[in-house]
């Protein structure tokens, strides 16, 4: 395997990470930071996801993953212990390019956005998904959708609608085949974005300006202080990870492959619960838009695997540190 350019961001982990071990199928645990790499072109036939695993100044791949193929292009779900989750926050909307507070307004994306989100889906074009679960808003549908349409699979992902009687039996569908080819995309307004209440709308530049830069950095990055008639992470929080729970988990301990969009927010809650993070390490997590990142859940754990290299660029999870190495990138 050649390694790429010689400074790039690595993918944090935790201080003790996991070594798949594929002789005997288990995990080995390791102290290491660990990445996940992509050997071959995004969509090609031989695809695998390898782990590189660093420390130090060195790295190493460890165990290249076959996804299973039918030979046609095709990712069917191989039933196992084990099941992927990919989170990923919406694209660049158009009030993200104004620097506008955003919150619960429903915002389209931009069309460096709608790039960001056909980029992520080359990002997971190899990765099993049976069900997608989006916020009720049209940045994170658009998201999820143009993420599907790279998919290998080519799967149709189509909006279920519960919300009545009428509105399940007007889209039924009849053909058992066109089920097979489909994929149920979850919409629940839980996974909406934190709401910025009274700020909505307003300049962020302008609002510090108004209101004072440690005013707005507490609104903004304090884990229980909400703006003026809005939420705080904690209550986002409160209503993102509850849902999560409820919705999401059965899918995964049933063995189905997941993925949600969703909110920088929504996320970072989400993220709170899966990597047990403190009310004062959540804060300091940002998350980029358009980045997916993968989670395994294997016997009622996840296990962070950071974010799926892209075909042309090392890709950037939320922590990030910087490693300068003569050999390779780690």
């Amino acid at each position: 395997i050649r390694m790429a350019a010689a400074t790039s961001h690595n993918v944090i982990v935790s201080a003790q990470s996991h070594r798949w071990n594929s002789k005997n199928s288990r995990l080995d645990r390791r102290t290491a930071n660990v990445r996940l790499v992509s050997v071959g072109s995004c969509c090609s036939g031989n695809r695998k996801l390898g782990l590189v695993c660093a420390s130090g100044s060195q790295s190493s791949v460890i165990d290249p993953v076959h996804l299973p193929s039918n030979g046609k292009g095709d990712h069917s779900p191989k039933k196992s212990s084990e099941s992927s989750l990919i989170l990923i926050r919406h694209g660049e909307s158009m009030w993200n390019e104004k620097n506008l507070f955003t919150g619960c307004v429903d915002v389209p994306l931009t069309p460096k956005g709608v790039d960001e989100a056909i980029e992520a889906g080359k990002r997971i074009c190899n990765i099993p998904i049976d069900v997608i679960f989006t916020s009720a808003m049209i940045r994170s549908q658009m998201t999820a959708m143009l993420a599907m349409m790279q998919h290998r699979r080519k799967k149709v992902p189509i909006i279920t609608h519960k919300e009545s009687e009428q509105a399940q039996s007007w889209s039924k569908i009849y053909s058992e085949d066109t089920k097979e080819q489909s994929i149920p995309v979850i919409t629940a307004w839980q996974l909406n974005e934190r709401m910025y209440g009274e700020l909505q709308g307003l300049n962020k530049q302008e609002t510090a300006d108004r209101f004072g830069k440690e005013q707005v950095h507490e609104w903004r990055r304090s884990y229980d202080t909400p703006p003026p008639n809005g939420e705080s992470l904690e209550m986002c929080a409160d209503r993102a990870v509850s849902y999560f729970k409820d919705q999401v988990v059965p899918h995964l301990t049933a063995g189905k492959h997941v993925m949600v969009a969703a909110h920088a927010n929504s996320l970072r809650s989400i993220i709170m619960h899966l990597d047990k993070l403190t009310s004062q390490e959540v804060i300091s997590l940002e998350l980029s838009t358009g980045i997916p990142m993968l989670y395994i859940f294997k016997e009622g754990e996840f296990i962070r695997r950071g974010s799926p290299v892209g075909p042309s660029e090392a890709s950037v999870y939320a922590y990030t540190r910087v490693y300068n190495c003569p050999g390779g990138w780690i």
